[in-house]
């Protein structure tokens, strides 16, 4: 363990620049009540990752899809809470109260290799969320189309044509210096994300009813490590609970605050994925909202979480615009590095066929590293002196699992990409 005390990486480092928890928490007051740290939990884990969780309920079956949800929100739980505990064992051997974030946590830890490896994660899982984003909304406005195939000009399909058509808006969004300027579109984009999700579940009760469809209990093995990586997605925002334990006023019970989030986070992803499969069976796309048809309120649901990707993509961006203009910039503003990421992540979107296996392929490979792996590491470095056998064991398995799955389902996830398997 390394404690860095020069002025170029140390208090200096952390209480100057921008952290990755920027984005989400904004110009927040200092300390929070529980039900205002339960909200913040919710938004900052409830994303476009729980629209595949039905496609790969269909993927691995109901009762093996839930089961899995429940385990890997169970797992997410317990390694945000080994960072607060890390972070708390920290503190309290140096008297140090500005590990503030994951990145902070890192590099207290193991120095600049520490944050490295942090902000590696951070840019990669992030930038994933954003291509998906993309993803969603060039194929649900494609699908309104009645085209998604047939080029319409210079040979680009409707899919690229509206991606490109969502370009020059994005370099205007992703210019703007400060969030504060996009919070009231947050806000609007968050509220219609709410509505559009419940009318979804709605819809899918009143489709079960009529249709009954046959539902696979269990799909095998072989799909096990697709619906691991789709329920690591959606349960990913273990970047935010540092920052929130760090502005919760009542920190002795922020643990039962941070387990009844992860809980009723995990009943309605659950629902979510459970009713969109219950209603379409076999039927069920990779992309929910396009079993609603093109009906005036499949439109208008499906136009509204198009609205809310939009305007979450520039905050969902915030994060790898801190780090890569700390690293490349010395944290200043520099408006060709943002524009250039972003045309990354356009052309990364283009290249991606299907909806939920890209959330697979994120999930099992950057996410895992992230949410399971980093915490039980450091959670090992800084305890490994007073922590018993179990404890160790406990940890290691950790890493190891989390290993395990970001190699084998990276792989798995890739070659679904590039060889998709047929499906009923």
């Amino acid at each position: 363990m390394v404690f860095w005390k020069e002025e170029g990486s140390s208090s200096y480092s952390l209480q100057a620049c921008t952290r990755e928890d920027t984005p989400l928490l904004g110009n927040s007051p200092p300390l929070s009540s529980n039900l205002k740290t339960f909200a913040n939990i919710f938004i900052a884990i409830v994303g476009a990752g729980v629209l595949g969780l039905p496609y790969s309920f269909k993927r691995t079956g109901w009762l093996m899809g839930l089961l899995m949800l429940f385990a890997v929100a169970f797992l997410t739980y317990h390694c945000m809470m080994l960072l607060v505990l890390t972070r708390r064992k920290l503190e309290s051997l140096t008297g140090f109260s500005k590990i503030a974030s994951f990145g902070d946590l890192g590099f207290t830890i193991c120095g600049p290799m520490g944050r490295f490896a942090v902000d590696s994660m951070i840019v990669l899982s992030q930038s994933g969320f954003c291509v998906s984003y993309l993803i969603f909304i060039s194929t649900t406005l494609a699908f309104l189309s009645n085209n998604q195939t047939t080029p319409l000009f210079l040979g680009f399909s409707p899919k690229v044509l509206f991606l490109w058509a969502c370009f020059p808006f994005q370099l205007g969004l992703i210019s703007v210096r400060t969030l504060t300027h996009l919070a009231p579109l947050s806000i609007f984009a968050d509220a219609v994300d709410l509505a559009a999700k419940t009318v979804v579940m709605v819809q899918d009760v009143f489709v079960f009813i009529n249709n009954k469809p046959h539902l696979k209990v269990f799909g095998g093995l072989s799909v096990f490590l697709y619906g691991i990586g789709v329920a690591v997605y959606a349960f990913e925002g273990i970047g935010m609970v540092l920052p929130l334990e760090t502005e919760a006023k009542y920190k002795d019970k922020f643990g039962r605050v941070l387990g009844l989030g992860m809980g009723s986070i995990s009943v309605l992803f659950g629902l979510f994925g459970g009713l969109g499969y219950l209603a379409f069976g076999e039927e069920t796309k990779d992309i929910i909202t396009t079993n609603l048809g093109t009906g005036l309120i499949g439109v208008l649901v499906q136009l509204g979480l198009c609205i809310n990707l939009f305007f979450t993509f520039p905050v969902m961006m915030n994060p790898v615009n801190e780090v890569m203009e700390r690293r490349f910039c010395g944290s200043r503003y520099c408006l060709w590095l943002r524009w250039l990421m972003v045309l990354v992540i356009s052309l990364v979107a283009l290249l991606v066929p299907n909806f939920a296996d890209f959330l697979s392929l994120v999930g099992s490979s950057v996410c895992v590293l992230l949410s399971f792996v980093l915490p039980a590491m450091f959670h090992c470095i800084v305890f490994k002196e007073e922590m018993g056998w179990r404890c160790l064991v406990w940890d290691g398995a950790i890493v190891v699992f989390g290993f395990v799955i970001a190699v084998t389902g990276t792989y798995t996830s890739v070659m679904e990409i590039i060889s998709p398997t047929p499906t009923a």
